[in-house]
């Protein structure tokens, strides 16, 4: 019979998140598991609690940039040090709970499908009734059931797999999960969701300067996926490139050169936005969510975010600037 507890190791990762980390330590402890946090500079007491709850804790360097990527990775190592023996890790945000039973029934699913590499399960929102922001997040982590192309940041991974893809790339500012699956599936592996909870997530966005910042990360981590696995099959993240780019840059632009000529042609052009919040509310209608309109304007607006994100991913490596951190906590 499967001994969770000796099968599987977790690795936390966090910076400055205070009681969050407590609460995600806490759901951890006294179970039998060897988890290992990884602090990334924090400023806060993250590093005492954790140490009052008998975690091991590994405090990164901050002379290199602190990636999540980085970190997990770091964490994964120390991990591997310590219980060389372990099959499986379980990656956890410190901003996280995890849910009771998970370990057992994803370790479970691993053990009956061998060439799954990464399990996870239903990411849920902790408080999205205090913010249009947290709601989004909390629906942005209902994916479908079943197999899929990409897991999130809180996920169960079998080792020989992450270890056969060397991991995660640390210099990744966003997007390194996906990332890692799109080679992990290249090698042969599958990444599955199983239809239960995982996660209780504390996104803590109540400003909307959160959520511009989160969006413009997301147009960063859509950028530098297809920068590096867009060619195909992948087409990694290139869709979602391009869609940023229409909205966000190419209808503006046309939009404006035609209004200097014709400014009732300009005028018209400008209700492709009015309709495209039109059409995404029916469909947000259509599949229940809340806010519809809310959510279709977010939509829409989220894209001039993404392209901002876009647009400094390509500065950045075009003139090898120096990688700068997109934190909206």
């Amino acid at each position: 019979m499967l001994n969770t507890q000796t099968e599987v190791g977790v690795v936390v990762i966090g910076r400055n998140e205070g009681l969050r980390l407590v609460r995600c330590l806490k759901s951890l402890s006294g179970k039998g598991f060897i988890v290992v946090y990884v602090d990334s500079g924090s400023t806060d007491d993250s590093i005492t609690e954790a140490g009052k709850l008998g975690v091991n804790v590994l405090t990164l360097d901050m002379k290199t940039i602190f990636t999540a990527a980085r970190a997990r990775n770091a964490g994964f190592e120390y991990l591997m040090q310590i219980s060389p023996h372990l099959k499986y890790v379980q990656f956890v945000d410190g901003d996280c709970e995890v849910v009771l039973d998970w370990m057992d029934k994803g370790v479970s699913f691993l053990e009956n499908y061998l060439d799954v590499a990464i399990v996870s399960g239903r990411c849920r929102e902790r408080y999205p009734e205090e913010s249009i922001y947290n709601l989004m997040c909390d629906l942005e982590w209902n994916t479908p059931v079943g197999e899929a192309k990409a897991s999130g940041g809180n996920a169960l991974v079998r080792i020989k797999a992450f270890q056969e893809v060397n991991g995660f790339l640390s210099h990744l500012i966003a997007g390194e999960e996906p990332e890692l699956c799109v080679r992990l599936r290249a090698a042969g592996w599958k990444i599955w969701r199983l239809d239960m909870e995982m996660v209780l997530h504390d996104a803590a966005m109540t400003k909307f300067s959160q959520w511009w910042k989160r969006s413009v990360r997301g147009g960063y981590a859509f950028a530098e996926g297809a920068f590096l696995h867009g060619d195909p099959p992948e087409r990694h993240w290139v869709k979602e490139t391009r869609r940023s780019l229409l909205w966000g840059l190419v209808i503006p632009a046309v939009l404006i050169l035609t209004g200097l000529f014709c400014w009732k042609c300009g005028l018209i052009i400008a209700l492709i936005y009015p309709l495209q919040i039109l059409r995404l509310s029916l469909r947000n209608k259509r599949e229940l969510k809340p806010y519809p309109w809310l959510l279709a304007t977010f939509n829409v607006l989220g894209k001039f975010a993404e392209l901002y994100g876009q647009f400094r991913f390509y500065y950045q490596h075009l003139f090898g600037r120096v990688v700068q951190l997109i934190e909206y906590k």
